[in-house]
């Protein structure tokens, strides 16, 4: 990141304006909606850009169009690879059988059932979905091995300036409807949208701040900029599936290096957290990597207060089945769950005293399991506690203490936390 940016006149290739019109007849112009809870909340004011409305539920059929829209009549025979977690694949089959090409896509097996069943949906029978490996990594690799076994067009998700160019069409949206925006929070997996978006903006608006947001399990683009150059994360978590990339690309890195102001990350409890605040209060249903930008708030209340902020809310392919997983990560993160290893005083009635006396008049057990088989209700068990207010934490375990359970407190040992939980 950089203070000048005169490196920008170097990404001249990128022509988002035209692009608009490359897609006018093709995507839908998102709103640009006005939040009163969160400008009040945080001083400022702040604009949610829906991309979570756009036609595939997310931002990426702008790049995958745009490419794909101008590829030659030869190359459209011979069909055309994608590889994606999911959004990507959507927008790419969308386009497929838009434009009457063959499609063969390839997305991690751990992708979410929704995502595959709307690429299915959208192909219309035009693509061919393959699910391989545990990670975007590992299925772009042999994505490309197909591709050139078979003579067809490569459509990568990020790092490629037609790709780049259509995603950059969400900044010229904005600035349209708020051409006197202060700052733009944007989601960061490979950097396309930030890449493209970005350069737009700061071609109209030189002073605009822009502040991009990982996942903390995969902070790609920060390890980037901190190094100098693209690397690949040895491991990643892998939840935010949308803007959780081992490695950003070259293209991508090179522009936003230039460009952004900030990287910024979140933990993945602060989504979760996130997710549930947009739909309870504002019944929007956003997925991990389009919660980020709201997520990012917290972190960066001063460099917004008092201005025009715009928070890109990248997608909306949420599957309903993760939202038990969500809360859970949510209420850890919160500091309202809690999980202990309880190995119980030697003395009769010992689960009755526990549940009578040492939980609080608020405390919820959702979980209990005996981790050994044994017909003694005093054996060590494993014990889930929801509280209704974090501060009561403390008093809790302070009971356990003076009851003489002996506890291991799960939560501060991720080890044991993983192999039990």
């Amino acid at each position: 990141m950089t203070d000048s940016h005169s490196k920008q006149d170097s990404h001249s290739k990128l022509d988002s304006k035209a692009a608009s019109l490359r897609l006018a007849n093709v995507i839908k112009r998102t709103p640009l909606n006005y939040n009163a809870k969160l400008s009040e909340k945080y001083g400022a004011e702040i604009y949610l850009k829906r991309e979570d409305m756009q036609v595939v539920r997310s931002y990426k059929l702008r790049g995958a169009y745009n490419m794909i829209s101008q590829l030659s009549p030869e190359q459209l025979s011979r069909g055309i690879v994608c590889a994606s977690a999911g959004n990507h694949a959507q927008g790419v089959a969308f386009s497929c059988d838009k434009l009457g090409t063959r499609g063969v896509i390839f997305m991690p097996e751990i992708t979410p059932r929704q995502k595959v069943k709307q690429t299915e949906m959208f192909g219309n029978n035009s693509v061919e979905l393959v699910l391989v490996g545990d990670t975007f990594d590992d299925c772009l690799a042999e994505a490309l091995t197909y591709t050139k076994e078979h003579n067809m067009t490569f459509i990568p998700p990020f790092d490629n300036y037609s790709i780049i160019e259509g995603q950059g069409t969400v900044g010229v949206e904005i600035l349209e409807e708020l051409p006197d925006v202060e700052v733009v929070v944007m989601p960061i997996g490979g950097g396309g949208l930030a890449a493209g978006a970005g350069t737009y903006l700061k071609n109209e608006i030189p002073g605009i701040v822009l502040l991009g947001v990982e996942p903390e399990g995969a902070p790609s683009m920060l390890k980037a900029l901190e190094e100098g150059a693209p690397v690949t994360l040895p491991e990643i978590n892998r939840f935010v599936d949308g803007a959780a990339v081992k490695r950003v690309g070259n293209l991508t890195y090179e522009i936003c290096k230039d460009l952004l102001d900030e990287m910024l990350l979140v933990a993945e409890g602060k989504v979760c957290s996130t997710i549930l605040q947009l739909y309870n209060e504002d019944a929007i249903v956003v997925e991990p990597a389009g919660a980020l930008s709201v997520a990012v708030l917290d972190a960066c209340r001063t460099q917004i207060m008092g201005k025009k902020v715009v928070c890109v809310i990248s997608g909306g392919n949420n599957d309903i089945e993760r939202m038990q997983e969500i809360k859970e990560k949510s209420l850890l993160y919160e500091g309202l769950k809690h999980y202990f290893i309880v190995r119980f005083p030697q003395r009769p009635g010992a689960l009755k005293l526990f549940v009578n006396q040492v939980l609080g008049p608020h405390d919820d057990i959702t979980r209990f399991e005996f981790i050994k088989k044994t017909n003694k209700e005093n054996g060590p068990a494993l014990v889930g506690i929801e509280l209704a207010n974090k501060a009561d934490y403390d008093a809790l375990v302070q009971r356990m203490q003076e009851f003489k359970f002996e506890i291991i407190e799960l939560n501060n040992d991720q080890t044991l936390f993983e192999y039990l939980v």
